[in-house]
């Protein structure tokens, strides 16, 4: 601390209450304490903090020492004592943290220094509230301790990660997703391709047969899009027999990894006998009275149900193969583009509402949910087609002439994609002249003669827009 260097000339003639007043000013509570320690009086700038403590209307006559809790007192003791000795000319002792009893329970801390002034050996201890930086270091606790927990979480997980990983006895590897060369290996894939030499930092397709490389780009371009691909066939060097590649996305930040398993296990056995449950699935799934339909990258039909046949009025299943699915879709060439790219972005679409229109022309409301996966290294989708013309009619697919107007732009909104823009553009106008035919009863008390004066209408044109809308009987009758 740097003291003034003549106060005697500048501050000569200040009286008790001028210093007293200085005093109260400079702390947010300051205390006069005695020789023996005991507190004498009591000076409090911020009132908010005076509310804090427990007792501090019974301090004065009490000893220092007894107002705070025990822990401080020992700090109480040294800062009394060092004030006592210091001479008068010497700076203030070290600032002390000091916890007192709160109203609450809580301790209130507060940062005391002490100095003897006056000739009678008074001491004045100054105060300043550390609430707030006691509850920013508060919060700075609960959140290291929260990133402590999170920290220990994902070590116990990556352990566990690692266990698996290194225990697996099917070769797995880990593969950078921008550059495809790998990134971790595990010794069953280290074994697998001993004779290839190092694997760590070696580009993937470097063990990849020659003719299985495009199959293998093909199959990680399209992981980076739906997640994972099932076994797909490819040949590796140094292998006498293809083996089942499994890979699967591991999102890291902005960028990804790719997770490899391969299954050392000749295809055509795992191909020619399914298991009973995939075998039941497929049975089910051919039976099933919605229809599913398995379509290529291009839309043209790969595979499709009885259900499918019967709902396109198609004589079987196979009279369906090779043509494009898009001629039997509600809109052609907007609802099987819309749906294929969702599919391409997000990997699935759910309830998709359009119409299925058959080979004579007629068309029934349908809800079509969507998948997209990859098969031998290419792009398919997969589709369930729901008949839903039993349903209650949804109240945006009804025709416009059976629709009833829209309550809001929200709701106009929904339209679109669904409707023609010139639907679309009329919903919107009677949207607009309901609100402003509601806006205009509500300022005239519901009074249609000067509603209709309002709107710059007759009032029988109102009366037919009252009655379009299904106002009349909301709007009771004006009186005259």
């Amino acid at each position: 601390m740097k003291a003034f260097k003549s106060p005697g000339k500048w501050l000569v003639g200040m009286s008790a209450d001028i210093v007293g007043m200085v005093i109260a000013t400079m702390a947010d509570i300051a205390l006069i304490v005695d020789r023996k320690g005991v507190i004498r009086d009591i000076a409090v700038q911020n009132t908010a903090l005076a509310r804090e403590f427990a007792e501090i209307s019974d301090w004065v006559g009490r000893p220092w020492v007894e107002t705070v809790t025990s822990e401080s007192r020992d700090k109480v003791v040294a800062m009394l004592s060092a004030a006592g000795e210091a001479p008068a000319d010497q700076a203030l002792a070290t600032d002390r943290h000091v916890n007192c009893p709160g109203r609450d329970g809580r301790d209130v801390p507060v940062l005391f220094s002490a100095m003897a002034i006056g000739e009678k050996g008074s001491i004045v201890a100054f105060g300043r509230d550390l609430r707030t930086i006691a509850t920013l270091q508060q919060r700075l606790i609960d959140v290291q301790q929260s990133l402590e927990r999170d920290f220990s979480r994902l070590r116990h997980v990556e352990t566990r990660y690692r266990i698996l990983f290194q225990q697996s006895s099917e070769p797995m590897l880990v593969l950078d997703g921008a550059t495809q060369r790998v990134v971790e290996a595990n010794p069953a894939a280290q074994q697998m391709f001993r004779r290839q030499g190092k694997l760590v930092g070696r580009a993937f397709a470097d063990v990849v047969e020659p003719g299985s490389r495009a199959t293998l780009e093909r199959l990680l371009g399209g992981v980076s899009r739906t997640g994972r691909a099932d076994d797909t066939p490819i040949g590796l060097l140094g292998q006498k027999e293809p083996v089942g590649l499994s890979a699967f996305v591991i999102r890291q930040g902005s960028g990804l990894n790719f997770l490899i398993r391969l299954s050392p296990v000749k295809l055509p056995d795992r191909q020619d006998v399914l298991p009973a449950g995939k075998a039941n699935m497929l049975k089910l799934i051919d039976n099933a009275p919605d229809g599913f339909v398995v379509a290529g990258h291009d839309g043209r039909v790969i595979a499709a149900n009885a259900a499918f046949a019967e709902m396109v009025q198609a004589a079987s299943p196979e009279q369906v193969v090779g043509l494009s699915l898009d001629q039997w879709l509600g809109r052609p060439g907007v609802d099987l583009p819309v749906v294929t790219a969702n599919l391409r972005q997000n990997g699935s679409v759910r309830l998709y509402p359009t119409t299925l229109r058959d080979e004579f022309g007629a068309e029934i409301d349908v809800e079509i949910s969507a998948v997209s996966l990859v098969s031998d290294g290419k792009p398919c989708f997969g589709f369930a087609i729901r008949n839903v013309a039993g349903r209650a009619t949804s109240e945006l697919m009804r025709p416009a002439a059976a629709r009833t107007v829209p309550r809001s732009l929200e709701q106009i909104s929904e339209l679109i994609g669904r409707v023609s823009l010139k639907d679309i553009v009329r919903e919107t106008t009677d949207v607009i002249e309901r609100l402003s035919i509601e806006a205009a009863l509500d300022i005239t008390g519901d009074n249609r003669a000067s509603a209709a004066e309002m709107l710059g209408l007759s009032r029988q044109s109102l009366y037919v827009k009252l009655r379009r809308y299904g106002m009349m009987d909301a709007a009771p009758a004006s009186p005259g």
